[in-house]
């Protein structure tokens, strides 16, 4: 059986995707994640204005920061598959991208509850962090459209790796859309964290979940590269067979035809 990779991220394809290291990566992001629903909902003190709504950013934060971790590591690969057609990067940012589009996904969801607590609203066009957030979503989400795409593997890698730049292009915007948008009306307020409004415990508890849910992007980015590689692999073995049955096939029909004009 074809081994894959090596060291503790070895594949074999009797075993799928497992391996000691993504096992205990799972087993401690599940462990982190029950600690953090406590401290999160239990142990973190409410806010002053937004009183229990304010548990909403350890959960709405995380994601959303990793968002832009997921999406660079796409931009990453694209630029790596158009510069050196490296298939390993390609392989990362097609993951990096899947695991962003949910994330990005669950960023939007969360805002939406949020911002109807606290602002009275699960959507304000106007909001241009809003928008430019739905906007990265729905660029990348034409990225996976395109990968999906029937044809030339390689053909359709190249035209979703265009697409993921552009993509990444769109992030500074989002990011910083509040601050270069700041006389618009706008319900989103600069960063918090940045500005050193959060701290105590609820420093500690935000800067826990983003290292939870840190753990948790790279087991299910391990997990998506393996299947991907994998999806590969089979792809390629299919092919290898195909072409070796065609050319057996025309050997024979050389021979016949060779026989008949003897």
């Amino acid at each position: 059986m074809t081994k894959l990779m090596t060291d503790d991220t070895i594949i074999d394809r009797q075993r799928g995707t497992g391996s000691r290291t993504t096992f205990w990566l799972g087993v401690v992001g599940l462990v982190g994640a029950i600690a953090l629903v406590f401290l999160g909902f239990f142990v973190a003190p409410p806010d002053d204005f937004q009183k229990d709504a304010v548990r909403m950013i350890f959960i709405h934060v995380p994601m959303a920061i990793l968002t832009y971790v997921a999406f660079s590591l796409t931009a990453i690969g694209s630029v790596a598959w158009l510069w050196k057609r490296s298939i390993w990067w390609d392989t990362v940012a097609h993951g990096a991208a899947e695991v962003g589009v949910m994330f990005s996904g669950l960023t939007l969801f969360t805002g939406s509850i949020w911002g109807r607590i606290t602002w009275g609203t699960y959507w304000d066009w106007g909001d241009v962090r809003l928008v430019t957030t739905l906007i990265l979503f729905l660029i990348m989400v034409g990225y996976l459209a395109v990968r999906s795409f029937d044809g030339d593997e390689a053909v359709n890698a190249t035209r979703a790796a265009v697409i993921g730049l552009i993509g990444a292009a769109n992030m500074p915007v989002v990011n910083r859309s509040v601050t270069w948008w700041s006389s618009r009306r706008t319900l989103h307020q600069k960063s918090s964290l940045v500005n050193g409004k959060i701290e105590g415990l609820t420093l500690f508890t935000l800067m826990f979940a983003l290292v939870v849910f840190s753990i948790i992007m790279l087991w299910m980015l391990i997990h998506r590269f393996r299947i991907s590689w994998l999806e590969r692999q089979v792809s390629e073995g299919d092919l290898s067979e195909a072409l070796t049955a065609r050319r057996a096939e025309a050997r024979a029909g050389m021979d016949r035809e060779t026989e008949e004009n003897k």
